[in-house]
């Protein structure tokens, strides 16, 4: 077999089918909504809404969601079909290794360990702030040499409690699916239900007047509040990840997938509006623009109860990208592209993988400053949702391949749009994220070439003489 050959060569589709079978099929669409909504829905929409409009979009950050929802709801599609056709761990990973070839699956691959593991680290650091800020207001204060990532300059040396909550969502994890969405849709309940009491207490304040101008940076404003709100959407993809745990995939997942953004879409507009109708938008340029209105209209109380509702997003949040991030690695080493050690199952879940990217990500929250590095979970994000975009196209064509399931409508025209618009968000990144994404990369590529080239497994399907 040729180089060019071995590296294109395309993974056969019973072969990934089958090989997910020591799995437990426990999950449902309620429990892959929750899944969704707690990736899609934490600490962003307590921001978000407030910061955008005040520098960005105006009241009419409203608007902006909504096309944001828009845009996304075509990489949505194409996922949801992708999931339907092809219910296999590995999600994105699995979708390019068998309709472009094993090298476009490293790729994608290697770009969505980057994306989860560095969101989960930089939310752990987000919700050891809420933590201890929390307990404060009861009087207890944590030791600064725990409070924070090594820097001995500063007296700094590990942020303690980052690490102590991804070893427990991973605790949980072990512990098999369905104790785990115990927890989730709780916590999903919880933080939907905070929510929902912001905007029923806030709709009561709404001033009218505060809408007005309601665009005052013009249309033009209204697309860069789109562009920036875009990224609130990012972690339905998850979804996608727990195919070979679900019950009836081909009904389930794409149910999961688009009910997710249904209802993440309904909320960010009910705050948006809530929040722009309570407060003047010029004076929402703050870091907590939720609990800053509420303080405005005189209900400080309330405050306290978004704090909860923001630990309980982030820690839902952490929970479905962890799961993911190790059904991912457990899929690669499946393959043999990555050692098979990853690719074990024990008591029908794949432990290894989980644990080795839970105490990866409890170091990186715990040691490592993440600040210059969260830009890139947005590009690991874009080149998986823009391979899945056009992989439409081939995955219609593949002989293999017959889906009785969800299909996008507006075929080719959907899949040909959502890909570019994932280049047009791309193209916003700043030079200094491809400058750090180009060595994420090229670390990996040199993986594939040392080790996965030589290990992939050989059942993958050879390309037809011509």
């Amino acid at each position: 077999m040729s180089f060019w050959s071995k590296i294109f060569r395309k993974q056969d589709v019973q072969t990934a089918v089958l090989a997910d079978h020591q799995l437990a099929l426990t999950m449902t669409t309620r429990d892959l909504i929750a899944l969704g909504i707690g990736a899609v829905i934490g600490t962003g929409i307590f921001i978000l809404p407030g910061t955008v409009a005040a520098t960005t979009a105006g009241p009419g950050i409203a608007i902006s969601f909504i096309l944001a929802a828009v845009v996304c709801s075509l990489a949505a599609m194409c996922y949801a079909e992708f999931s339907s056709a092809l219910p296999v761990a590995g999600s994105a990973y699995a979708y390019g290794n068998i309709v472009f070839g094993q090298i476009i699956g490293w790729i994608i691959g290697w770009a969505l360990i980057l994306e989860y593991m560095l969101a989960v680290a930089s939310v752990s650091t987000g919700f050891a702030g809420y933590f201890s800020s929390l307990l404060s207001g009861f009087g207890v204060h944590l030791p600064r040499a725990i409070s924070g990532s090594f820097d001995p300059g500063h007296g700094t040396y590990i942020n303690l409690v980052a690490v102590l909550v991804v070893l427990l969502v991973g605790a949980m994890l072990s512990r098999g699916m369905r104790t785990s969405m115990v927890v989730s849709r709780t916590m999903v309940l919880i933080k939907i239900a905070i929510i929902i009491l912001f905007v029923g207490v806030g709709v009561f304040f709404i001033k009218p007047i505060n809408w007005h101008p309601y665009m005052p940076f013009g249309f033009k404003g209204i697309l860069g509040g789109a562009s920036t709100v875009f990224f609130a959407y990012l972690g339905f993809d998850a979804v996608s990840a727990s195919a070979p745990e679900v019950k009836k995939p081909q009904r389930t997942l794409p149910r999961g997938i688009i009910g997710t953004l249904i209802i993440a879409t309904i909320l960010y507009v009910a705050v948006a509006v809530v929040l722009t109708g309570m407060v003047k938008y010029t004076r929402l340029d703050v870091a907590n623009p939720v609990s800053f209105a509420l303080q405005v209209v005189h209900q400080p109380q309330l405050a306290g109860i978004i704090a909860i509702g923001a630990m309980a997003g982030m820690f839902t949040m952490m929970l479905t990208m962890v799961y993911s991030s190790s059904r991912l690695v457990y899929a690669i080493g499946r393959d043999g592209l990555l050692p098979k050690w990853f690719g074990h199952v024990r008591h029908q879940l794949p432990n290894n993988s989980l644990w080795v990217v839970t105490i990866i990500v409890a170091v990186m929250g715990g040691l490592i400053p993440l600040n210059q590095l969260v830009n890139l979970v947005n590009i690991g994000t874009l080149i998986a949702f823009a391979f899945v975009s056009i992989g439409i196209i081939p995955l219609r064509r593949h002989e293999d391949i017959n889906n009785s399931g969800f299909r996008v409508p507006g075929y080719p025209v959907v899949p040909i749009l959502s890909f570019i618009f994932c280049l047009v968000f791309m193209s916003q990144l700043s030079k200094e994220t491809w400058l750090m994404s180009g060595v994420w990369f090229a670390v990996g590529l040199i993986i594939y070439f040392t080790y996965g080239y030589r290990h992939g497994h050989s059942t993958a399907k050879q390309p037809k003489q011509s």
